[in-house]
């Protein structure tokens, strides 16, 4: 019965640090959805008005998983500093996540807003990935709802994956 009751119970998820190489902050490209378009033309056409408070960046590397199993919930953390020393996002440290790291070196890229007028160039300080060797959280199943922009990226991650076959 003990050995039972100790089969059942789950293994503790243990954080991993991954290393984070060729770590770069470039602004996003035009076509990008996270680009917001200026207001004044914007508004002129369809009455939405954007922001203008923050402009579109992406911080892109390479994650280098060391291991033989996948990292899982990973979340990527940096001090991004401005042109004078001073951090560009104001009290965190943690830029977003990349989900799940197979063993081996893997491309990553996140979109981050940083307040317009912050004056430039910017310099990637620490960089650093942590994850775990089992799920921390719930995740969604396939059938699960999802945010307009997510459910935009699946189809057309479909689209592309069917044009292929």
């Amino acid at each position: 019965m003990l050995i039972a009751a100790l089969l059942l119970v789950a293994p503790p998820a243990w954080a991993a640090d991954l290393r984070l190489d060729a770590v770069a902050l470039m602004p996003c490209d035009a076509s990008d959805p996270g680009a917001q378009p200026s207001t004044s033309s914007l508004s002129r056409r369809t009455n939405i008005t954007s922001p203008e408070g923050a402009s579109c960046y992406v911080l892109s590397g390479t994650v280098h998983n060391p291991g033989r199993n996948p990292i899982v919930d990973t979340d990527v953390y940096a001090r991004i500093l401005d042109r004078s020393g001073e951090p560009v996002l104001q009290n965190r440290t943690r830029v977003g996540s990349i989900g799940d790291v197979d063993p081996g070196d893997h491309s990553f890229a996140l979109r981050l807003a940083i307040p317009a007028g912050t004056p430039g160039p910017f310099e990637v300080k620490n960089p650093r990935a942590r994850g775990f060797n089992a799920p921390v959280r719930s995740r969604a199943a396939d059938d699960e709802e999802l945010l307009p922009l997510e459910q935009g990226v699946v189809r057309s991650d479909l689209g592309s994956s069917d044009a292929s076959s």
